[in-house]
């Protein structure tokens, strides 16, 4: 895929977390891991911002972005899918930031790339705090 088409695919998979993360905080057990969740969630609002910013300034239009995945309806299974999403998303902005030659749209998803490796960190954390109930 070229950078333009995989920032597109990074914006779609920011607007799906958005909306499934606040799906997921009302399903937490307990007022900490839902305040971390919607945490998590502010991240990615930030992460949806900033890619569309890039794709605008790339493309000169607005980005149409589209929910790509459903939302689990379950805590543990919705934790699960977080996990495994947050990992593959973490691979997948390092490779968009090997791709280009902006150093402010390497930074930007350098910086994600990290912010998605500690949401993965988290929702391990809720994963297996919820199996040892």
């Amino acid at each position: 895929m070229n950078l333009i088409a995989d920032i597109a695919k990074a914006i779609n998979g920011e607007y799906s977390a958005i909306f499934c993360y606040e799906q997921l905080a009302k399903l937490a057990p307990n007022q900490e891991a839902r305040n971390q969740i919607l945490e998590i969630r502010n991240d990615e609002i930030k992460h949806y911002q900033a890619f569309s910013q890039i794709f605008v300034s790339l493309t000169g239009r607005q980005p149409t972005p589209q929910i790509i995945e459903q939302c689990e309806t379950e805590y543990t299974a919705g934790l699960r899918a977080s996990f495994k999403d947050e990992q593959m998303t973490t691979d997948f902005y390092l490779d968009i930031a090997e791709k280009t030659n902006d150093p402010y749209i390497k930074e930007t998803f350098r910086r994600a790339s990290a912010d998605e490796q500690n949401h993965a960190v988290w929702f391990l954390y809720y994963l297996t705090a919820n199996q040892m109930r």
